[in-house]
Order: C-alpha cells, then sequence, then structure tokens
C-alpha cells in the first residue's frame, strides 16, 4: 500500500524547479498556475535566492506547484494522499477534491494573507527536538507557546511571539533541544486568524469535489470523504496545528508499506523513516528519482492511468 505526501513551507531551496522544468510541457503548465497564483513561479523556482522563496507569499504557492509537476511526472493513483500544512492543497488535487488552477488561487490568497496576519505582530516559530511529548506540549502551553506541529519522530514546533519563543530558548523542555527556524509568522495559531477569514470569503468561489481516493486529514489523522470537508479543513488548519503524527499514525493502522514524498521531497520522508521503520521511503527531489520511484510503485501500488494533476 502506498501513500503519496506532499511538504509544507520550508521544504523549498533556491532553484529546486529547475531540473523539473526541463521536462515536456513542464513550463506551459507552470505558466498557467503562475497565472492563477499572479505570481512568475518560474524565475521564483529557478532563480530567486533564499530569501525571496522564503517569503510566505511566494512560497506555498511555488511548494504546491511543484508538487503537482512532480506528480504528474510519476503519473500514477496512490493507494491514499496528505500533505503537510500547505502540501495539502497539492494533496487536495491530487484526489480530485480541486483542480489545479483553483489550488493555486487558493494557496496564492492563503500566502498572501498568512504574511499580512504575520505583518501585526512580531512572531515566530522554533523546532523542539527530543524530550517527553507531553512534557514538551505542557512546557510550551506554560510559555503561552502554541504546539503548531506535533510531527512526530520527536518533533514539535512551537510558535508564539518572539518574546515567548525566547523564553523557551532560555528556558527549554527536559532533554530537549531548540532550533529557531526561518519562517515569517507563527503559523497554525490564533495569530493567523485574519487569514482564516480571508479564506472563508474565497471558499464558495471554488468548484469542489469529493475525493476519489482517501485524503487523510493533517488536522486529527482521519480519512475525510466529503469535499466540502476537506475545503473547510483547509480553511482552519491554517489557524489550527498540524498533527503530522496522528497522520502517520493513519499510515501504519492503514497497512501503508511505501511513502512517495513529491517535490521538493525529503521532510516528510526523514520523519517517516524514524516514526515508520519497515516503510519504504522516496523523496521525489529531482526528474532523477522517477525511476526509482515507479520501481517502487510497482513493489508497493498499482500503476494507473491517473488523470494528470495539471488538468
Amino acid at each position: 500500500m502506498l501513500v503519496l505526501v506532499a511538504p509544507g513551507q520550508g521544504a523549498q531551496t533556491p532553484g529546486f524547479l529547475a531540473p523539473w522544468l526541463d521536462l515536456p510541457g513542464a513550463a506551459d503548465r507552470l505558466s498557467g498556475w503562475s497565472a492563477a497564483a499572479e505570481l512568475d513561479l518560474a524565475h521564483y523556482g529557478t532563480k530567486a535566492d533564499a530569501d525571496e522563496i522564503r517569503d510566505t507569499k511566494v512560497a506555498q504557492p511555488l511548494l504546491v506547484a511543484a508538487g503537482l509537476l512532480s506528480a504528474g511526472e510519476l503519473g500514477i493513483t496512490p493507494d491514499a494522499v496528505a500533505g503537510h500544512s500547505v502540501g495539502e492543497i497539492t494533496a487536495a488535487v491530487l484526489a480530485g477534491v480541486l483542480s489545479a488552477e483553483d489550488a493555486m488561487t487558493f494557496v496564492a490568497a492563503r500566502g498572501r494573507a498568512m504574511a499580512d496576519a504575520a505583518a501585526v505582530t512580531e512572531t515566530g516559530m522554533s523546532a523542539v527536538l527530543g524530550g517527553d511529548p507531553d512534557a514538551v506540549v505542557a512546557h510550551l502551553t506554560a510559555l503561552g507557546l502554541t504546539p503548531a506541529n506535533i510531527n512526530g519522530a520527536g518533533q514539535i514546533v512551537a510558535a508564539g511571539t518572539m518574546e515567548q519563543l525566547a523564553a523557551l530558548t532560555a528556558d527549554k523542555p527536559e532533554k530537549a533541544r531548540v532550533m529557531p527556524l526561518k519562517v515569517a509568522g507563527a503559523f497554525h495559531t490564533a495569530h493567523m486568524a485574519p487569514a482564516v477569514s480571508t479564506l472563508e470569503a474565497l471558499a464558495p468561489s471554488l468548484k469542489v469535489a469529493d475525493p476519489a481516493l482517501p485524503y487523510v486529514s493533517n488536522a486529527d489523522g482521519e480519512v475525510v470523504s466529503s469535499g466540502a470537508d476537506v475545503v473547510r479543513r483547509l480553511v482552519a488548519q491554517v489557524s489550527n496545528p498540524v498533527r503530522w503524527d496522528l497522520c502517520m499514525e493513519a499510515f501504519k493502522n492503514r497497512g501503508v508499506t511505501a511513502i512517495i514524498e513529491v517535490s521538493p521531497g525529503g521532510t516528510l520522508v526523514g520523519l517517516a523513516k524514524r516514526a515508520l521503520p519497515g516503510v519504504r521511503t522516496l523523496a521525489l527531489k529531482t526528474p532523477d528519482d522517477l525511476d526509482a520511484a515507479r520501481v517502487l510503485v510497482a513493489e508497493h501500488g498499482a500503476p494507473a492511468a491517473a488523470e494528470d494533476a495539471a488538468e
């Protein structure tokens, strides 16, 4: 049983999209998505520096576009899909809930709205590595921080004001390390409430279908069968924690034997290697990884003449 997963913000690196754009038809697809997002995604994915693509307004559409390009080249129907944070929008397209164009319109609005919300108060995020998970969550709560990403495999991301994060650095949970993250704000917390309102207003304009395959939500690890519910969750997750630990638990319970992470892959398969021993993993970093991915599909899932994710 094979699941296709899509990474969240922070996975992007300068120039990572360049090799994908050498593939036939890829530049044309990206051009259409750039129009929907009102961004020059080819420029940002090939020529922009790290600071430019760290911008929330740029990073989020760029990640969804990369995920769709790489999944389209792989050309399979997986047994399930899931995404981490903004990666859930990629997963929604792969499940047939949203068209690629509607997804790009939605993610561009999400990125702009979250950037605007982050500008209201100086906030940020720090990764807490190690320690007892329950004790870490209690410690963060006592400091007024939100456990914004509970990723499993000994990783929890704290979010809040810079003063709260400084207090965390000075007073770490027992047996844990704290690593500040280079992000623009406290994503997946109450600080993002204005962005939720923006997306709630946009949601009725989207053409929505029920998932054509199991869609595992990062809100709670549940499989969502209603397209309307998927979109509701996409809106709500902006200000609510990501429970990737529950997604991985769901993979285990469903008997998943292999995980492929779409471009720019690496983060989620890294978590899976620690949390799901015995599950085969592969990250689509460049087109050179496609052949190995197809071998993995042949062993763990059935290739299908799936509808191209770009269409």
